[in-house]
């Protein structure tokens, strides 16, 4: 047994190894653009090149150049640039003196749609800037269809995984300590649960895959396709191999399964420890690919989503077992079957719950900057929520594991305590799978950046709109000035730095602008004096709608430096 244990360990760790891919950024992010924005260029350009902070895949980017008319000019797809694979380049007609407004829309390594745009001019006298109609493709992160396809993707692979470890590992003592039994129902429930997994998960992928890029459901050739063509799309399909193997491996492990014998041959203990590390494998992918696998430290944030998984996976995937049993256990052996089964799974339980809570608590830390992400942020209340739901799940299991488990070993009670037991365990299960359901909500939303513990010492909270807001910091006051205060548009960025009634002149400002909806690169600016006091800049700061925190690092000229921060509301 040692051996089987060393084996599987070993296993484990070698598909995890394989599993982990190289470590990337969040969120793409436009960091460079030909034309640049809100310029005046005199020659007309023949192409648009965007370049990202990473490689973004161009056959699920959008790069759309339109007139003031709200006519297309450009000429060809997007695509790569053969001199920098970061950069999407977009050909252009012949396009005359005027202004034009560029929108993108690319797909960032973890499956997140990000957007933005801006404007240039073709010149030398193209008028004022006028005022652009500027698309928007909705998030498809939290989509209703896309949360359900993934929540059974989640549940199924989940709850058949646990079916195997409840029938391999747990229920195995039952058809020898108790005559008339088997285990046939499990492996059949094992079987539907598997079937209905291998199905669940291409149908999350096609769905992700037909909103991102743009295409139906339906159009199954095209969206197939682009599968792989995002390092979320890859990770899901390399979770449907592995739960195939894991599936393939479990079947295999239960033809060669002889539960009546004290002890297991080699060929079953095998097979066994292969659909283990399959599973293991299964369950480390999502975490590698999603949210876990962004977050520093890296190694730990993936242990924890897949220690929260596995431990799921065995808490729900057993108590469709014991439901399973229930059900089909004969009346009459009924109670003395389950006082077999029910100790034992109680007891993984017990683990399963404890390293569910322990998980759940390291990932909330080490993706939330400070505490009251928790009630700011939409990913924050999905956690609360989850967390509602769960310990409401581990009240029913503690009613179980008190009285319930008890009462199957005294004859007297043996009858009433089965029944008592159906009842919980389907609540139980109910909830787990709410639970699952949050989850799944849960990686689809962007953690809060480190930035957002910005938030807790800002001056103010301004915008939407054009702002003009005073502050005070460090017997300083400050005038903040941005108009229009479009994500879109190029805007005015000033600060009127007074003390004691007095401009403040000489002074050094430097002006941060910092993403709190998503993680994000930051941008920094430094503001020229315009007017006595008066410090400015044009500036294509807000490439994207949301939540900016403006942190203001002032140094008076003989004085002490500071930082003023607020926290600005764009919109397009």
């Amino acid at each position: 047994m040692r051996r089987v244990r060393i084996t599987f360990a070993a296993g484990v760790a070698a598909l995890a190894a394989l599993a982990l891919p190289a470590a990337a950024s969040a969120h793409a992010y436009l960091v460079k653009t030909v034309p640049a924005a809100s310029v005046v260029v005199n020659t007309p350009p023949q192409t648009v090149q965007l370049t990202y902070d990473e490689a973004v895949e161009p056959r699920l980017a959008i790069i759309s150049v339109t007139d003031v008319g709200a006519h297309s000019v450009t000429d060809g797809p997007v695509a790569r640039s053969p001199a920098n694979p970061d950069t999407l380049v977009v050909p252009l007609k012949r396009v005359p003196e005027g202004w034009y407004l560029v929108y993108w829309r690319a797909i960032s390594v973890d499956g997140h749609p990000v957007q933005g745009a801006f404007t240039f001019a073709v010149g030398p006298n193209p008028g004022p800037a006028p005022q652009f109609a500027v698309p928007h493709i909705a998030g498809t992160a939290t989509s209703t269809p896309l949360v359900i396809a993934k929540w059974l993707a989640f549940l199924t692979v989940m709850i058949a995984i646990g079916l195997f470890v409840l029938r391999a590992l747990i229920a195995q003592p039952l058809v020898r300590r108790v005559e008339g039994t088997s285990l046939r129902p499990l492996s059949i429930a094992f079987g539907a649960a598997a079937a209905l997994g291998l199905v669940a998960v291409p149908v999350y992928l096609e769905e992700a895959t037909a909103i991102d890029s743009l295409h139906s459901f339906f159009d199954v050739g095209s969206v197939m396709s682009l599968w792989r063509a995002t390092a979320s799309g890859r990770g899901w399909v390399d979770v449907e191999i592995c739960f195939a193997l894991f599936c393939a491996a479990a079947a295999i492990a239960i033809w060669v399964d002889r539960p009546r014998r004290e002890s297991r041959s080699i060929a079953a203990m095998l097979a066994v420890s292969g659909a283990l590390a399959a599973a293991a494998a299964t369950l480390v992918l999502p975490g590698a690919v999603g949210h876990a696998g962004q977050t520093a430290p890296r190694g730990l944030a993936v242990a924890f989503d897949w220690l929260h998984l596995a431990s799921g996976s065995v808490w729900i995937g057993g108590l469709v077992g014991l439901l399973v049993l229930w059900a089909s256990l004969p009346a009459a052996r009924r109670v003395a079957g389950l006082a077999v089964c029910v100790p034992r799974f109680s007891n993984v339980a017990f683990v399963s719950v404890l390293l569910l809570l322990g998980t759940g608590v390291g990932a909330s830390i080490l993706h939330l900057p400070v505490l009251d992400a928790l009630w700011l942020t939409s990913y924050g209340k999905a956690i609360l929520v989850k967390a509602g739901i769960l310990l409401a799940a581990m009240l029913l299991a503690s009613v179980n594991l008190l009285r319930t488990t008890p009462g199957l070993s005294r004859p007297e009670q043996g009858e009433g305590s089965a029944r008592l037991l159906r009842g919980l365990v389907t609540g139980e299960a109910v909830l787990v799978a709410g639970a699952v359901l949050v989850a799944a909500i849960l990686s689809s939303l962007a953690p809060p950046p480190p930035a957002f513990a910005k938030e807790g010492s800002a001056l103010a909270q301004v915008g939407p709109g054009r702002v003009a807001e005073t502050v005070k910091q460090g017997g300083y006051t400050l005038q903040v000035l941005v108009d229009p205060n479009k994500a879109v548009e190029p805007n005015s960025f000033a600060v009127r730095l007074t003390r004691a009634g007095k401009p403040v002149r000489g002074a050094d400002v430097t002006l941060t602008f910092s993403m709190l909806d998503m993680e994000m690169p930051t941008l920094e600016y430094q503001l020229a004096e315009t007017a006595p006091g008066v410090y400015a800049r044009k500036a294509p700061a807000l490439v994207m709608v949301g939540h900016w925190a403006l942190s203001f690092a002032i140094t008076p000229k003989g004085g002490q430096p500071f930082t003023a921060i607020v926290v600005d509301r764009a919109t397009g």
